[in-house]
């Protein structure tokens, strides 16, 4: 007998957080599949962005725009693209 999707989500929420975490982290990996980076590799390389991007801030290479500025540009790219599908 196969077990219900909502059975399934019932006994994962019964998991620890790190549990679920894992779980998720899993699933993820289950519809991307595998990568040939380690875990460790794969921090490398974040650490290196975020190093890259604080340097660009730091130069002046990068334009920076406040918060509320994005979040408002954001919101209407999303209507817009809702608007869209909606015609």
């Amino acid at each position: 007998m196969a077990v219900s999707l909502a059975e399934i989500e019932t006994q994962a929420l019964q998991l620890t957080p790190r549990e679920r975490s894992e779980l998720a982290h899993r699933l993820i990996v289950s519809l991307d599949g595998p990568t040939d980076d380690t875990p460790e590799a794969i921090a490398q390389a974040w650490d290196e962005e975020i190093a890259r991007r604080v340097a660009d801030m730091d130069a002046g290479r990068t334009q920076w725009i406040p918060a509320d500025d994005a979040m408002r540009r954001i919101r209407e790219r999303i209507a817009a693209a809702k608007s869209a599908h909606a015609d």
